[in-house]
C-alpha cells in the first residue's frame, strides 16, 4: 500500500465495466503503470474511472450554458475517489480521420507559421499584405478554388471508361455507363444524334469519342426503340413519331455525379473503379491560391516550407533569428517573437523522436502512437502544474531506442509537479515506472480484480500476475529453428516517402519482421509500397478487383486509399506463388454499438439462418432478416435495435438506460419467442464465445469462427459486445481471428502493421503461435514491428534506417535473427540481443 495516504488517489468500490468493486490507493507525483492482459480492466480503471471522474468534476465547475456545448463523459460507477487532481487524457484514438488534419494543425504550429508568413514574409512588389487565414487551405480566403483546398481533383480517363476499344457502344464499350434500361436509353439517344453505336469504339472519330465521354451537355432527343443507325435516320427523315424523349449524359458526368450525389452505396461502388485522382492543375497540389503562394520566407512559399522535416524547420527558424539578431525593425521583432515560439514548441516534439515528420504530413498517414506523442509534446510545452496525465500506451509505435526519449519526457512531467498514469504493456516502461497497478487475473468476466499495487521491483514476486510471468520469461522460444524460404518477393527501384529507389528481396514461406527506428520507412516499404505493388500484381495476374473500403464511399475514402495506389517501383515473385493478399491493420472494426463481435466476424449471418430454419420461424414466415437488430421487421421499434435509450439532461451527461419496451434485448417480442435449443436470439448474443461453442456444436460455419476467436484468447467476450467497448488489442485479434477462420489454403500473403500494439505479453505469445501456424500451412507473414521479442522469434529480419526521415529509407541489414544480431550499423541489433537472452 501507499505509505503516505495524504499524497495518493484513493479509489473505493469502482464497478466500471468488468471492475469488481475494486479498491486501490495510487500515489500522486509519480509515474504509475496500469498493467494487465487485454480486456482485464486496466483501461476501465485508468480512463473509465479516474479520467472520467476528473472530467466530470471539472464540468461541474463550468457554467451550465457552456456545459451544453461540451461532449460530456458519463459519470463512472464508483463509491468514492479522494485526492484526484485535474486530469488530461492522451488517448490513441485519432477521431474521424481527415485529409485536412495535419501535424501542423493538431500541434497548432501552423497558426504561428501562417502568422510568420503574413507579417514577416517577402511579398512580390505591389502585392498588399495577406492575413493569416489566407495561408490556410481550410478557409475560403486561402483554398484553391479549383480543388477546394484538397490539392487533388477527381476525374476520369478513356482507358478506364472504355477498357476494350474493339467493342461497339451497343456491346458495352463504355463500361462506366449504367446497365439495364438507362444504358439502352443512352445508346438510343446517340443513334438519334447520328452516331453509329454498332462499329468498334476505336473507329469512331476522336472528337466524337471525346464528346461522348466528357461533354457536360445534356441534349434531349426523341428516340426509337430497337433501331440501328440506318433505321433511325430513315425514321427521322420520314417524320416517324418517336417512342419517347431521352436525355444524354456523358460517361464522365455519370461517374462524377453518381459518386458525389447518389445515396445508394451500390451505385457508388459501381462507379468507383472508373475514378482517377490527379494533382490539381491550378495549384499544382499546393492547395492554396496563387497570391498566398507568392509570399516567401527563405525563398520558400508556405507549402514548400511546410514540407520540410520538423528538424529542418527548427534549423530554418534558428537561421532567421540569427539573421535579425542585430536589427530593431518591426519585421525583425515579429520574426524574433514568432520564430522563438515555434522553436520552443518544436523542441519537445523533436526530443520525442518525431523530428522526421513535416508540418504538412496528414494525420491519416501517421500512426496512433505518433499522434499521441505529438499531443504529449504539446502538453510538455504547456508546463501545467498539479495535474494527472492519463495516457494510453504512449510507447506504441516506438522503437526501443526511442522509448528512452519518451521516458525522459514522462519524468519531466513528474518533475514539473504532475502525476503520470500510463496504461502500458512495454516491459521497459513498466520497470521504469515508480508504481505498478496490475489488474486481472484474466480478461472480461474473469478479470477486473486488483492483482498487485506497489513498486515494480516487487511485481515479479506475484505468482498470480501474468504480467510478472511474461516479463520474466519473454514471449517466444529462444532456440526456435529458423525456416527456409520457399521463394521471394523482389521489389525493385521503390519510391515512396523517404524510400528513394530501394531494392529489397523479401522471402516467402516464412515469418518476416521489418524493424527500424520510428520514421525510418518501415510502413512506407511494407504497408504502402509492398501492399500497393502486390495488389497491382494480383489485379494483373488474377483479375482481383481494386480493394477499397466500400462501407462508406466518399472522396475521403479514395484519398485515403491513394498512398498505396501511388507507389513507384516494380515487383517480381520468384519460387512460391502469391494468390491472395490479406492486410490486418490497426483501423477499428466498428464505430457504433451496432457493430459487434458477431456481425464483424460474419458468424451472426449463420446464426440468423439457423433461427430462420426453425419450425416456429417458418410457421411465422420469419426469414433471416427478422433476426437482425438492424432491420425494421425484427428490431424493437422504440430503441431501433440499439437496446438502450438516451435521456438528455441538458446541463448534465446524458443518461443511458435499457429500452423500456424490449428491456435491452433489441428485438420485438414475437422475434424473441422463437427459440433455438431453448435460447432466443438475444440470449445467444449475451453468451460468451466459450459458452457459445457448446450451443453450436455441429454447425461448422459458426464453429469455425468461434474456434478461431477462442484460439486467439477471446473466449471471454460476448457475441453481442459492441465494437465501441473493445480494447485495441481485442479489436486487432478479432481481425486476425476473422482471417484465421478463412485460412484453409496456402499461398496467402499476410501483411500486418505492428500487430502487438495494445497486446499484453501473454497475448503477444499467443499471436506468435497463430502466425507460425499460418506459415506452417504454406502462407507467408510479413509484419512491421517494434517488439524485439517478436523480431527475435521470426525467421527473417529486414532492418530499415539507419535513422528517421531523410536519414532513413535504406536497407541497413537483412537476414536471420542471428545474422542481424551482429550487425554494428543496425540500431535494432543491440535490442535484439537483449530480447534473445
Amino acid at each position: 500500500m501507499v505509505k503516505d495516504s495524504n499524497n495518493c488517489v484513493r479509489v473505493r468500490g469502482t464497478k466500471v465495466h468488468n471492475l469488481k468493486n475494486l479498491d486501490v490507493d495510487i500515489p500522486r507525483d509519480k509515474i504509475v503503470a496500469f498493467t494487465g492482459i487485454s480486456g482485464s480492466g486496466k483501461s476501465s480503471l485508468a480512463f473509465g474511472t479516474l479520467y472520467a471522474e476528473a472530467q466530470h468534476r471539472y464540468l461541474d465547475s463550468v457554467s451550465p450554458y457552456a456545459r451544453r456545448l461540451i461532449d460530456q463523459i458519463e459519470q463512472p460507477e464508483v463509491e468514492s475517489i479522494e485526492g484526484l487532481p485535474p486530469a488530461v487524457g492522451l488517448h490513441q484514438q485519432r477521431g474521424t480521420p481527415s485529409i485536412r488534419s495535419s501535424v501542423g494543425s493538431i500541434t497548432t504550429l501552423f497558426n504561428s507559421v501562417r502568422m510568420l508568413f503574413s507579417r514577416a514574409g517577402d511579398y512580390p512588389e505591389g502585392q498588399s499584405i495577406i492575413y493569416a487565414d489566407a495561408f490556410s487551405p481550410n478557409t475560403p480566403q486561402g483554398a484553391c478554388e479549383h480543388c477546394d483546398g484538397i490539392g487533388k481533383v477527381f476525374d476520369v480517363d478513356e482507358s478506364t471508361l472504355v477498357p476494350d476499344k474493339f467493342l461497339s457502344i451497343r456491346e458495352g464499350a463504355i463500361a462506366a455507363w449504367p446497365g439495364a434500361w438507362q444504358g439502352k436509353n443512352l445508346v438510343r439517344v446517340l443513334l438519334s444524334l447520328d452516331i453509329d453505336v454498332d462499329v468498334p469504339w476505336h473507329e469512331i472519330p476522336k472528337n466524337t469519342r471525346d464528346w461522348i465521354l466528357y461533354t457536360d451537355e445534356a441534349p434531349q432527343m426523341g428516340v426509337y426503340r430497337n433501331y440501328n443507325l440506318k433505321q433511325t435516320r430513315q425514321a427521322l427523315s420520314e417524320g416517324e413519331p418517336t417512342s419517347y424523349k431521352g436525355t444524354f449524359v456523358s460517361a464522365r458526368r455519370h461517374v462524377l455525379d453518381t459518386f458525389k450525389s447518389s445515396q445508394k452505396e451500390k451505385a457508388k461502388q459501381k462507379v468507383t473503379p472508373f475514378l482517377s485522382i490527379s494533382t490539381c492543375p491550378v495549384c499544382e497540389g499546393k492547395k492554396l491560391k496563387k497570391a498566398s503562394l507568392s509570399v516567401k520566407i527563405a525563398d520558400m512559399d508556405i507549402v514548400t516550407f511546410s514540407r520540410l522535416s520538423l528538424e529542418k524547420v527548427d534549423q530554418c527558424m534558428s537561421d532567421l533569428l540569427n539573421a535579425v539578431a542585430n536589427e530593431n525593425s518591426e519585421k525583425a521583432k515579429v520574426i524574433t517573437r514568432i520564430a522563438s515560439d515555434i522553436r520552443s514548441r518544436l523542441a519537445p516534439i523533436i526530443n520525442l523522436g518525431l523530428g522526421y515528420l513535416s508540418l504538412e504530413r496528414s494525420t491519416t498517414t501517421i500512426s496512433p502512437g505518433e499522434l499521441q506523442r505529438l499531443r504529449l509534446a504539446t502538453q510538455i510545452k504547456s508546463t501545467l502544474f498539479g495535474v494527472v496525465y492519463v495516457m494510453d500506451e504512449p510507447s506504441a509505435g516506438l522503437h526501443p531506442k526511442d522509448v528512452e526519449s519518451l521516458l525522459e519526457a514522462l519524468k519531466a512531467l513528474v518533475n514539473s509537479g504532475n502525476s503520470v498514469f500510463v496504461v502500458e504493456h512495454n516491459p521497459r516502461v513498466i520497470q521504469f515506472s515508480d508504481w505498478v497497478v496490475d489488474v486481472g487475473p484474466k480478461a472480461g468476466i474473469n478479470g477486473g480484480e486488483l492483482i498487485y499495487s506497489g513498486p515494480p521491483s516487487e511485481l515479479l514476486n506475484q505468482s498470480s500476475s501474468l504480467t510478472a510471468k511474461f516479463i520474466q520469461r519473454g514471449v517466444g522460444t529462444k532456440d526456435k529453428e529458423v525456416r527456409c524460404p520457399t521463394g521471394s518477393l523482389k521489389l525493385r527501384n521503390v519510391h515512396k516517402n523517404n524510400l528513394k529507389g530501394v531494392d529489397c528481396d523479401i522471402p516467402l514461406g516464412v515469418m518476416v519482421t521489418v524493424t527500424g527506428v520510428s520514421g525510418s520507412g518501415k510502413s512506407s516499404l511494407v504497408s504502402q509500397a509492398l501492399v500497393g505493388l502486390v495488389k497491382r500484381y494480383l489485379e494483373r495476374d488474377f483479375k482481383q478487383p481494386r480493394e477499397i473500403d466500400t462501407k462508406s464511399l466518399t472522396a475521403q475514402t479514395l484519398l485515403d486509399s491513394e498512398p498505396m495506389e501511388n507507389v513507384k517501383g516494380s515487383i517480381e515473385i520468384a519460387g512460391s506463388s502469391v494468390e491472395r493478399l490479406v492486410v490486418v491493420n490497426q483501423s477499428p472494426i466498428g464505430r457504433t454499438p451496432r457493430s459487434n463481435l458477431a456481425t464483424y466476424t460474419g458468424l451472426f449471418d449463420s446464426v440468423r439462418k439457423l433461427f430462420a430454419a426453425t419450425a416456429d420461424a417458418k410457421a411465422r414466415r420469419f426469414d433471416a432478416g427478422h433476426f437482425s437488430f438492424n432491420v425494421a421487421k425484427g428490431r424493437c421499434p422504440h430503441c431501433e435495435g440499439v437496446g438502450f435509450v438516451s435521456v438528455e439532461l441538458l446541463f448534465m451527461p446524458s443518461v443511458y438506460s435499457p429500452c423500456p419496451e424490449c428491456g435491452g434485448k433489441r428485438y420485438k417480442d414475437q422475434i424473441l419467442e422463437v427459440k433455438y435449443k431453448g435460447l432466443s436470439i438475444a440470449d445467444v448474443l449475451s453468451e460468451s464465445v466459450s459458452d457459445a461453442r457448446d450451443i453450436f456444436v455441429g454447425e461448422s460455419a459458426v464453429m469455425r469462427a468461434l474456434d478461431a476467436l477462442e484460439s486467439v484468447g477471446l473466449g471471454y467476450i460476448t457475441l453481442g459486445q459492441p465494437a465501441t467497448e473493445l480494447s485495441g488489442g481485442e479489436a486487432q485479434r478479432i481481425k486476425l481471428a476473422t482471417e484465421l477462420k478463412r485460412a484453409e489454403g496456402s499461398n496467402t500473403l499476410y501483411v500486418l502493421d505492428e500487430p502487438t500494439t495494445g497486446l499484453h505479453l501473454s497475448d503477444t505469445s499467443l499471436l506468435l503461435t497463430h502466425l507460425n501456424r499460418l506459415v506452417e500451412k504454406g502462407n507467408s507473414v510479413i509484419m512491421v514491428e517494434h517488439n524485439m521479442h517478436v523480431a527475435a522469434n521470426s525467421d527473417y529480419i529486414i532492418d530499415i534506417g539507419p535513422s528517421a526521415g531523410e536519414q532513413g529509407g535504406q536497407i541497413v541489414c537483412s537476414g536471420t535473427p542471428n545474422q542481424v544480431f551482429s550487425n554494428e550499423k543496425s540500431a535494432t541489433a543491440p535490442f535484439l540481443r537483449q530480447a534473445r537472452r
